[in-house]
């Protein structure tokens, strides 16, 4: 089946190996409303958290397009270590050569739930844990807040889910839209709902700050929210 941009993929099956990192970029501007804009904006909160020494992390770090704008961002702290880890060996070779030029910089391809973690002031995961199996989610969360410094802040957006069947109706069809006006097909569309069945599950609003709630954090809000897409400053 054909999810757009050429992608094939089959039913229940999605993923980010072989070939989707040739044309993931294109894919997920299309897919996803403001994706530049808020990464632009995650820059800026980067502003009240990454100091002269920080070590900072991005989960999913795909092909890089963020933890190098962030780099350029603060290209004046040239001492910030960044990292970016990200399970798919294509997706990191692909990050490798666009990052090749920033030294500061590290890019390992590792699983996001068992990578070793520097204590860190900032975690960015952008469009990243709804791919966690749930299963996983609670411990994954646990372990980001054990290795914030006091002070430190995740930085989340993801794919939300409604509050109840009504809205969630709404949201999906609000988001089919968006999606056919910006050029994607009602096959494409079908396809794509079809490959991410078991495999994109995201929780709502409620269910994102449960997780972040038992993990420890109190202080959270919502920094960005478009229908179904919501992005969430927490700090420790």
């Amino acid at each position: 089946m054909e999810v757009g941009q050429g992608i094939q993929k089959k039913r229940a099956d999605w993923d980010f190996s072989g070939e989707v990192a040739e044309t993931f970029v294109d894919h997920v501007r299309q897919s996803v409303p403001y994706y530049d804009d808020w990464q632009d904006l995650i820059c800026y909160l980067s502003d009240f958290f990454c100091l002269q020494d920080s070590t900072c992390y991005e989960l999913g770090v795909s092909t890089g397009q963020l933890i190098k704008k962030l780099a350029d961002y603060n290209e004046h702290k040239p001492k910030i270590k960044w990292i970016g880890v990200d399970r798919e060996p294509a997706m990191i070779k692909k990050a490798k050569e666009y990052c090749r030029e920033t030294e500061n910089i590290d890019l390992y391809c590792d699983d996001i739930l068992l990578y070793e973690y520097e204590k860190t002031d900032f975690f960015v995961a952008y469009y990243c844990i709804q791919f966690v199996p749930a299963r996983h989610r609670q411990e994954l969360f646990n372990k980001i807040y054990e290795r914030l410094n006091w002070g430190g802040a995740l930085v989340l957006f993801e794919k939300v889910r409604g509050p109840d069947a009504r809205f969630q109706d709404m949201m999906n069809s609000l988001y089919n839209d968006f999606k056919m006006r910006n050029g994607f097909g009602a096959e494409e569309i079908l396809n794509k709902t079809r490959s991410l069945k078991g495999v994109l599950d995201p929780f709502s609003t409620e269910g994102n700050l449960g997780l972040l709630k038992r993990s420890g954090f109190t202080d959270i809000t919502t920094v960005a929210k478009y229908v179904c897409f919501e992005g969430f400053l927490a700090i420790k």
